[in-house]
This record gives structure tokens, C-alpha cells and sequence, in this order.
């Protein structure tokens, strides 16, 4: 791994998060976790200075969870998605909202993109 991704001296605030996990993020790690996406995910990942809810380095895609956390900090999560951007990783959004009312919609659309994003390769 390069000096990019999940950095030393940002391991304390990885731990805590995946400790702290909100409900949503938990049911999409269920989701996501063991390949079951036909790709490796990854919790609360380090990328620079920030940290993304899942990472999936093979298709550099990561995915956030807009909780009510996430409605204060427009401004920070325009910087981590410019930054993002630029080193090529694609973002998704989604709420939690609609991980608790729409979550085999979600996941099929995920497991489509994903299977496109391999083909891209």
C-alpha cells in the first residue's frame, strides 16, 4: 500500500468510528462485507487525511452514508469528494433512509455497477 491509504496516525479515529457505527452503515456492511458483492469491501477506510464508511480498492469506488451526522459537514464532504475525484475514486451517496426502506433495490444496483465497473478494468 501507498502512503495514500489508511495512514498511521490516523488508525485511532478508523478504530473509533467502526466502533461507533449508526445502524444504516451496519446493514449495508452486512451487505457488502465477504465479497458478497463479488468484490472486497473494506470499513471505514483511510484515504489521505480522510475516511470513507466502505472502500473497494480493486474498483476504486467508495460509498458514504449520509446519516444526520452528515448534514452539518456539506463542507468538509466537498472537500473529501473533490479530493477523491482527483485520485480517480469514484463516490457514492446514498441515506440512510434509504438503506432501511429500500435496501434490495440498493444492493442490486450496487452488485450492477460493480459487475460494470470490473469490465472497465
Amino acid at each position: 500500500m501507498t502512503d495514500l491509504y489508511n495512514k498511521k496516525e490516523y488508525t485511532f479515529i478508523r478504530r473509533k468510528l467502526r466502533k461507533e457505527t449508526p445502524k444504516g452503515e451496519q446493514i449495508l456492511w452486512q451487505k457488502l462485507r465477504r465479497k458478497t458483492l463479488g468484490c472486497k469491501f473494506r470499513r471505514q477506510y483511510g484515504i489521505g487525511k480522510y475516511v470513507v464508511d466502505f472502500y473497494c480498492q480493486e474498483l476504486r469506488l467508495a460509498i458514504e452514508v449520509d446519516g444526520i451526522t452528515h448534514e452539518d459537514k456539506a463542507d468538509y464532504e466537498k472537500e473529501r469528494n473533490q479530493f477523491l475525484k482527483c485520485k480517480n475514486i469514484k463516490v457514492l451517496h446514498f441515506r440512510s433512509e434509504e438503506i432501511f426502506y429500500n435496501l434490495d433495490n440498493l444492493v442490486e444496483g450496487l452488485y450492477n455497477l460493480c459487475e460494470e465497473l470490473k469490465t472497465k478494468l
